[in-house]
Formats: structure tokens, sequence, C-alpha cells
């Protein structure tokens, strides 16, 4: 179906109705159906219901008019090709994480998450206040992609391991999945760091084609059960301090859409966003206590003197990445800009906040 010529005659026979001696008032009878394709198992929490939350917003929002059907992992294309599935309109839609996309141009990872990064309320005011938004746009219209973001996790844990980390020298050799740019700091560490989508990572870890994963944080960890295949639960995830997750959409399509319509998906992807980071913080410290006390998880922290190497050897990858082309320099700046705003007001605020309320005030 032409979605042009069902645009133009849906207007052509509102018009028409309008026109006529009729009481009732007019409603064009115009629906496009639409493919999201994702990079998510079916219906997994917080990740592939963050897909079918924004896909039924919007067809609510637009009285059936964008009628979106969401379709897992695997059910369509492969989970990493959902990308090129809308960049070339084979699906017109995609939720996913960008920095899946970071070899088809490295700056795609800093709209996901960076090491040491934006948490979730900063990678906000980036996006919404900053100039985020504009950058992403920039870049993902050469693909002929128009991004938003679309689901945040917010800090997630470091990941599962089959042997403790006590110091620098522990990462070596260690086949962990840890994708995006925290993938490479792994590798200058000495692991072999590899991407694997979600429905892929127990099977890896249960057989010892890895020997640690990261993957979110408590409640979805849960979900897929890796207390089952490993002994150790580390924390924090430096590598991902709000992951955003994202929603693409051809932009061929977008363009084509009434500024209502496009009102309507932008503000549902925030929605969603939002709510989403809201569930996160709701259901990880019951899955939390859950994974402790009824299969008893070692929860473990990196110790300081490895974060901090940790964290050297990310401000040595992100300086490299930056210097890949001129927008890549540009989106780096920004959200380094954005980092330091970020940290500055973050201190008085949340830190100051957090560390008084752990002074002396239990609520019975």
């Amino acid at each position: 179906m032409d979605r042009r010529s069902v645009i133009t005659g849906g207007a052509a026979v509102g018009a028409a109705t309008a026109a006529s001696t009729l009481p009732s008032p007019a409603i064009a009878q115009r629906r496009l159906r639409l493919k999201m394709v994702t990079t998510w198992p079916p219906n997994f929490p917080g990740l592939g219901t963050a897909a079918n939350d924004v896909a039924r917003f919007i067809s609510e929002a637009t009285d059936g008019e964008l009628d979106i059907r969401v379709y897992a992992a695997n059910e369509l294309v492969p989970p990493f090709e959902s990308f090129d599935a809308v960049s070339t309109g084979a699906a017109e839609l995609y939720h996913g994480a960008d920095y899946y996309w970071q070899g088809k141009h490295p700056a795609f990872a800093f709209f996901t998450a960076v090491p040491f990064g934006l948490n979730a309320a900063e990678m906000n005011a980036w996006l919404y206040h900053q100039g985020g938004q504009e950058l992403w746009d920039e870049l993902a219209a050469q693909f002929n992609v128009k991004p938003f973001g679309c689901a945040n996790t917010g800090v997630q844990m470091g990941g599962w391991y089959n042997r403790e980390i006590n110091s620098i020298d522990d990462f070596s050799g260690l086949r962990i999945r840890m994708p995006g740019l925290g993938g490479e700091v792994m590798r200058r560490l000495g692991a072999a760091a590899v991407a694997l989508p979600g429905g892929e990572i127990f099977q890896s870890l249960q057989t010892g084609a890895i020997d640690a994963t990261e993957w979110v944080g408590p409640w979805n960890d849960l979900a897929l059960g890796f207390y089952r295949v490993a002994q150790y639960y580390y924390g924090p995830g430096f590598h991902e301090p709000g992951a955003l997750l994202s929603m693409g959409m051809n932009l061929d399509l977008w363009n084509s859409l009434s500024p209502a319509h496009q009102r309507i998906i932008s503000m549902a992807a925030a929605a969603v966003t939002d709510r989403s980071f809201a569930e996160f913080n709701a259901r990880n410290a019951g899955a939390m206590r859950e994974l402790v006390e009824e299969h008893g998880v070692q929860m473990r922290r990196f110790p300081d003197e490895v974060l901090r190497e940790v964290g050297r050897v990310s401000g040595e990858v992100l300086r490299e990445v930056a210097d890949h082309d001129d927008l890549t320099r540009r989106v780096y700046d920004s959200f380094l800009a954005a980092r330091q705003n970020g940290m500055a007001w973050g201190e008085w605020s949340e830190e100051g906040f957090a560390a008084a309320r752990r002074l002396n005030f239990p609520f019975e």
C-alpha cells in the first residue's frame, strides 16, 4: 500500500464529508498498518513490553489511524537486522538499543549509554534541553531513520560472573557478553567481549561459550534465570549508568505524516521512557531480594581500584571514538558538557539527598 496515496485519499474523503449537509462530524477513513521489529524476546519484561506499550499508545491516540504490529526478535528479522529493515523500508519502526548500531557509526553508542556517562535523568536533560536530540536526528538521518528515546532502564548492574573480580587482572581472558563501548573497554582490559541478543545469552553462559554477561538489572536478569548458571552478581553497572532504549521510524514515512501524528508519536515515546524508568525502579528491589534470599545469589561490588582503572581506560576509548569524524566529535563534546552539568548539580541534589537519607531517618 502506498502510504502517501492513503493519506491523500483520506484527506479527500474528509473534505467531501465536511462539505455535505450531514450533521454528524466528518471522519477521514485512513489507516496505516505499520510493522515494528525489535531486538527483544517476545513480551520480555521492561524491554519488549516497552515496545508493546508505545505501539498501543500511538494506536489509541490516533484512533487506530496508525496501527502498529510489534514483532519480537526473529519473528520477522533477526534482532541485529532491525535497524537495516527500517532504514530500507522493509519495516516501518524498530525498538532496540542504538549502541547495537555502532558498527554503522560509532556515535550511535552515545544514544544508549557509554561507560561512566549519563544517568537516566541526565540523558533526558541532554536530549530534551541540551541539544542531544538534534545531534541524534542528524546522525540517524544519514541512514533514513528518525530516532526517539523510548524507555530507560536506569542504572544497570555490572553483570554475572563465574569468578570473582578482585583486581583488574581478573578481566584478562574473560569471555563476556557486553555490547557498546563498554565492550571495547573490556577488550582493552584483556577480556574477549561479544555482543549477543538477549535470547542467546543464557545458553551461551550455560554451555561455557562465555564466562560472564551483563544484561540489565535484577528484574530482567531474574526473568532470564542467570542465577542458575552464574554465581556472582556484580555492581554497579559502570558501562550503562542509564541505558536509553530507542524507537526508530523510517524517515520517509515520518516526513509523510501530519504534524499531529508526529507529535503523538513523539509524546508517546517520551511517556514510555518515563513509565519504563519508573517500572524498573519499582521492580528491581523486589527482584534483588528474591535473587539473594531465594536463590542464594552472591552480591559483589567492584573494588574501587578496579573501577578507577576501568574509568581511566573508558576515557581513552571515548576520546579515540570522538576523533572518528566531525559529527562524532560534536556528539562527544555535547555529551561531555551534559555530563559535567549533571555531575555538578547531582553532587548537591540526588547524591546529597541520598547521603542525608542514609544518616538517621529510618521510618517504621
